[in-house]
């Protein structure tokens, strides 16, 4: 009995980890190039000790003005994994996640052309653990985005119902 429980647990993590991978590999090129320049901004940062992987999405935007270009909201999860930074040859996609540390909570905001992040206007990126996240930070982030100035005219991102 206690066997098959214990089969029963590792099917069940096997399965969410695969899920987990799926929904970064089932995001569109434009979104995952979102999601990789939180990533990168979160490897950099002195204070992270570990690998982070995409959990989820929350809320996502996209504007489609032409010419290739799109304006683009994203809002999701990171959860840490058990690699250490600085592993070499490492595929952080393979790390198996840890459940003792908080989420990432990350919105980012950009423009693409032909699935490339331009500038003008700078990227926008937000991340910050879960638990810490407050009120006045998603307002902040949230105006940020409606502010973001773009030449095409085309309407803020935040500005748009995506149902």
């Amino acid at each position: 009995m206690a066997a098959g429980l214990l089969l029963l647990v590792c099917a069940g993590a096997v399965l969410c980890s695969a899920e987990a991978q799926d929904s970064y590999d089932g995001l569109p090129n434009y979104y995952k190039k979102g999601v990789d320049l939180a990533l990168e901004q979160l490897n950099t940062h002195a204070g992270v000790h570990h690998h982070f992987r995409f959990l989820r999405s929350l809320e996502k935007s996209d504007i489609e003005s032409g010419f290739g270009v799109r304006y683009l909201y994203h809002h999701f999860h990171l959860k840490p994994t058990r690699c250490a930074k600085g592993t070499a040859h490492l595929d952080p996609q393979t790390c198996p996640f840890r459940n003792d540390r908080p989420l990432m909570d990350c919105a980012v905001c950009y423009k693409t052309a032909g699935d490339e992040i331009e500038t003008p206007p700078s990227p926008y990126v937000h991340c910050i653990q879960k638990p810490r996240l407050t009120q006045e930070m998603r307002t902040t982030r949230t105006e940020h985005c409606k502010k973001m100035t773009y030449n095409s005219g085309a309407p803020t991102l935040l500005a748009v119902s995506t149902g």
